[in-house]
């Protein structure tokens, strides 16, 4: 058989084991394995197997991943999301959606030190539908908004889906976090946008909450200032250049801890489940990387990603025509696939034809991340819509997909506004320090 046919019949299979609830990780991993093992024998890919799992679990670099995993879990056990949320409605409440944008803004603020879409998603949940609820707010509204808010674990740094298009591509992750900023920051802004305009067109749809005093406003950020500080310290040190990515995550890790055990907020049952969470998340991300560099393998011995390049350059479409071309894969795939493993099996592929075709690989990273959180919240999957109706168990699916509707169409004119104008996304990477 050629090269093509083997590359077909390794897709065909790759899908089809993700069907049967085969681990996208292992999934790939066999599928390369077997492949690189049919091309060139299968004792060079059995070594191929041991010294991939060697080396990425032993990388340096790649440590940024467990470093910030476990940050992220100390400032989820420290119950930061409920303080954050608090201090938001504090200031906003009183106003028309009030209680909606305050979680915007408290979900920014978690993801910004979380690093996780699906955490953030679940916290909120717990945290801000309540709320939302007791003062009168639509169920399609509430969840609609937290779905919604749970996505910035994405974008912001310090974002896992953006390390591993770092580690896939071999992007500067300290790029990439720091890229994240400011189209985070516009998502937040058009997130708030979005609610203020539904609260006009729609006047007694969504309640005014009490107003807070100045009193209690104070006393609400004063529960807040010492992790958002750890958050500016950190990115502050990776833009300024005095921390690689790798010691960042170890500087957040260890804030965080110090944070909460002088809070009194982190208990030693609280330090034991955070070690043990972060641990099985890094485990499952590092068995999903081991599986993509495998399949990556299988890839470039098939010449898979030039055949694709030649193809789509060959359409006489130009540059942005093929970009048009990949953004919509993208957002069909998100609507089927979970965005880490989709991430990992598609940019080996097209990333060779974004460098080709001559677009900024910092920025394609975050046009890939803002594209895949619009699968977080789409049908019929939607990740962040799955995790809401595991925690709000009296919800249905569709309603909480009828709430994210109007922020869909203000993500979709995001990332026009991202692709238009690509200085949004690299202007701060490109006055980075080192």
């Amino acid at each position: 058989m050629s090269n093509e046919t083997v590359a077909v019949i390794g897709f065909v299979t790759l899908f089809a084991l993700m069907l049967l609830r085969v681990p996208v990780g292992m999934a790939m991993g066999l599928v390369g394995v077997t492949g690189f093992g049919y091309l060139t024998g299968f004792e060079p890919a059995l070594k191929l197997v041991g010294q991939t799992t060697m080396r990425t679990v032993t990388d340096y670099s790649f440590g940024v991943i467990p470093m910030f995993l476990l940050m992220g879990a100390f400032v989820s056990a420290s119950g930061i999301s409920r303080e954050l949320f608090r201090a938001g409605n504090t200031f906003v409440g009183h106003w028309k959606g009030g209680l909606g944008i305050a979680t915007i803004g408290a979900c920014g603020g978690f993801a910004a030190i979380s690093g996780s879409s699906v955490a953030t998603a679940a916290t909120f949940s717990a945290v801000a539908y309540p709320e939302m609820r007791r003062y009168g707010y639509p169920q399609s509204f509430s969840t609609g908004v937290i779905a919604v808010g749970g996505t910035l674990g994405a974008m912001l740094p310090p974002s896992t889906v953006l390390a591993v298009y770092g580690i896939i591509t071999q992007q500067d992750i300290g790029k990439l976090f720091i890229a994240g900023i400011l189209p985070g920051l516009l998502a937040i802004v058009m997130h708030m946008i979005t609610i203020w305009i539904i609260g006009v067109a729609r006047p007694g749809f969504l309640p005014a909450g009490p107003k807070s005093s100045w009193s209690e406003r104070l006393a609400a950020f004063r529960d807040v200032w010492s992790p958002l500080l750890l958050f500016v310290f950190v990115i502050g040190g990776l833009y300024g250049g005095f921390f690689i990515p790798t010691e960042a995550g170890a500087v957040g890790a260890v804030g965080a801890f110090l944070i909460g055990v002088a809070r009194g907020k982190l208990s030693r049952d609280g330090i034991l489940q955070s070690l043990l969470q972060a641990t099985r998340t890094a485990a499952a991300v590092f068995t999903i990387l081991i599986g993509a560099i495998c399949f990556g393998y299988f890839l470039t011995i098939t010449q898979t990603p030039q055949h694709i390049t030649e193809f789509l350059t060959g359409l006489g479409i130009g540059p942005y025509g093929v970009l048009a071309l990949i953004l919509v894969m993208y957002l069909v795939l998100g609507c089927v696939m979970d965005a880490m493993a989709m991430v990992i099996l598609t940019v080996p592929i097209v990333f060779p034809l974004i460098t080709a075709l001559g677009f900024d690989p910092i920025w394609f990273g975050i046009v890939i991340v803002m594209t895949v959180e619009l699968g977080l919240i789409s049908p019929p999957v939607g990740m962040n819509v799955f995790v809401i109706k595991s925690v709000i168990k009296d919800v249905s699916m569709s309603t909480v997909f009828k709430g994210v509707a109007p922020f869909v169409i203000t993500d979709l004119i995001r990332l026009m506004i991202l692709i238009a104008f690509p200085i949004i996304a690299i202007w701060l990477p490109m006055r980075m320090i080192g």
